[in-house]
């Protein structure tokens, strides 16, 4: 089986016809990559029109005695069903055995939360009289005051500004572009350091409009921001497993729990159904009580 044949017609597809980032692709890849190393273990000596519903259940119930977990399998699951969807079109194969395909049962578990005392405890730490202390302010207050993913962070461009109105253009999953508001604050920590601290820098070529840059005048990457967040958190003293997507996430449940509407949330997240949103709406119950107690008209 030419399984890298396969790979390749696979990874043109995702990129011309789904349009998907590099990232998202190489996603897809390593997922049906998996498929093909679980195959050659098995001592599978077929063709790719051989592979059944049973063949790809023994497949799943491996990955689950590597202790992969159910939320891995899942998006594992959906690679494999794209690519025999793709199979399929291309009349590679004449039926698609993960049609039948079972997705396991994933208990989503809610990721920490920053409470606005912490997230201005963080901002309090930062030495600010330090070149990389205002870049880093600028990057806490955008990943808070927007809500964006880190990857989004790192590709937010100079040329997707437009502080008269107030909004960014943020380019997210699958290079769909969305509108998202961005605050004041967030607007003159970023007007400080692109006009007073990224100015000094000698920029690489092809990275002159990407808004932060490393020290070496590159695009920064999703790592570096990992570790400016780690080494925050520790310095402010917070005893919680925070990453970057902890502030995207403390973003929408702050707005929800002021009363934002979800759908709104929804289209400022990027997210294409409002049912992946929902996991946002973790609120306490003294919030839920004060909402039953304003709307509901026997209370």
């Amino acid at each position: 089986m030419n399984t890298q044949s396969y790979l390749k017609g696979f990874g043109i597809y995702l990129k011309l016809e789904r349009s998907l980032s590099k990232h998202s692709i190489e996603a897809y890849l390593n997922d049906v990559n998996k498929l093909f190393q679980y195959l050659e273990i098995s001592g599978f000596d077929g063709n790719i029109n051989q592979i059944t519903l049973k063949t790809l259940r023994d497949f799943i119930a491996w990955l689950h005695n590597l202790g992969i977990q159910a939320s891995s399998q899942a998006r594992i699951i959906s690679g494999i069903k794209s690519f025999f969807a793709y199979l399929l079109q291309e009349e590679t194969i004449r039926k698609d055995p993960s049609a039948l395909l079972e997705t396991p049962k994933i208990i989503r578990k809610l990721p920490d939360t920053l409470s606005i005392h912490e997230i201005n405890q963080i901002i309090e730490v930062i030495d600010a009289s330090k070149p990389e202390g205002m870049r880093n302010k600028a990057i806490i207050e955008v990943l808070y005051g927007c809500g964006l993913r880190v990857s989004e962070l790192t590709d937010l461009k100079i040329s997707n500004i437009y502080p008269e109105t107030e909004f960014i253009k943020v380019t997210g999953k699958g290079n769909k572009e969305r509108i998202v508001p961005i605050g004041s604050t967030a607007l003159k920590l970023l007007n400080i350091y692109i006009n007073e601290i990224r100015v000094h820098l000698n920029i690489k070529k092809n990275h002159e409009d990407y808004i932060f840059l490393n020290k070496f005048g590159a695009k920064i990457s999703r790592i570096s921001i990992f570790n400016i967040i780690k080494e925050l958190v520790v310095s402010a003293g917070i005893r919680k497993n925070i990453s970057p997507h902890t502030f995207r996430h403390s973003f929408a449940t702050h707005l929800i729990e002021g009363g934002a509407d979800l759908r709104a949330v929804q289209e400022m997240l990027g997210h294409a159904s409002i049912t992946t949103t929902e996991i946002y709406t973790h609120l306490d119950r003294n919030y839920l009580h004060s909402v039953i107690t304003q709307f509901h008209p026997r209370s």
